[in-house]
């Protein structure tokens, strides 16, 4: 990827269809996502009608939450009302999402059993992994999340092109984009942990944990390299929107051996060690 020319494709013509890039990816990122998550509960208790029952309304106040954020952040940069929906065109804020779905999450699951509850998080950690994964790619294609210009071979190289917000630099300069580097990132992190997953069995809450600290230090890290997002005492508001993912996901992975002790997990498949006998 680095050092690869880069031009913006907003849309697919396939005659006289056209296809929204931005839109197609995150339809496609939720479809795997929800397929992924629901592969990984099924054989730890969670039926898959059930990740796919509340994955919709998860979906939905994600996608209310990162839009809402990135409106109000980036309010005078609309030219009109109607464009707050506009969400086909780019325009979404994973942290504001993040935080909205959690909210709803809390009663939806609340009919399902302790253990269910934290292997239902860890479904969505896996899918949301790869989801999002996709979902970049759509801001890649309309423009969006430019960083400062950086030197070969690192970064891509700008050669023009509409984009969904503004490009500072002139064609020919190599610059960071930092949707490609988080579509590269969680897709390193999807693959770890397929790869750890099919070696070894992990206590309940260790894959929302490890999501909620991978993600929340890249994406801090690499909103430094942004030259559009506005800042508030110098970070973002993604950023400190990361700083209370990386507390919650510290706190679920220092918790986490506690929690499979009272659960009683004798593995990552949702069974549970036997009572002790009462004595005698």
């Amino acid at each position: 990827m680095f050092g690869l020319p880069y031009t913006t494709f907003p849309y697919i013509q396939i005659g006289p269809i056209r296809l929204q890039v931005f839109g197609l990816c995150v339809a496609v990122g939720i479809i795997v996502g929800t397929l992924v998550a629901s592969r990984y509960g099924r054989p730890r208790g969670l039926p898959g009608d059930e990740v796919v029952r509340l994955a919709p309304w998860l979906v939905l106040a994600g996608i209310v939450g990162a839009r809402l954020t990135y409106v109000i952040t980036n309010v005078d940069e609309l030219g009109s009302f109607w464009e707050a929906f506009a969400i086909w065109k780019g325009g979404l804020q994973f942290t504001g999402g993040a935080i909205l779905a959690s909210l709803v999450a809390l009663p939806l699951l609340r009919r399902l059993e302790p253990i269910h509850r934290w292997h239902f998080a860890d479904a969505v950690a896996l899918g949301l992994t790869i989801g999002q994964a996709i979902g970049r790619i759509g801001c890649v294609a309309v423009g969006e999340h430019f960083g400062g210009p950086t030197s070969p071979p690192f970064g891509l190289t700008w050669r023009g092109g509409s984009t969904a917000e503004e490009m500072p630099h002139p064609v020919g300069t190599v610059i960071h984009q930092t949707a490609a580097y988080e579509t590269l990132h969680l897709l390193v992190l999807f693959v770890a942990l397929l790869v750890v997953l099919r070696r070894r069995t992990l206590p309940p809450g260790m894959l929302i944990g490890v999501f909620s600290v991978w993600y929340g230090v890249m994406r801090f890290l690499t909103d430094f390299l942004r030259v559009n997002d506005r800042e508030l005492f110098g970070l973002t508001g993604a950023q400190y929107g990361c700083l209370l993912l990386i507390g919650v996901g510290v706190w679920i992975l220092a918790t986490t051996r506690a929690r499979a002790e009272r659960l009683g997990v004798t593995g990552d498949t949702g069974s549970t060690a036997p009572a002790p006998a009462a004595a005698e």
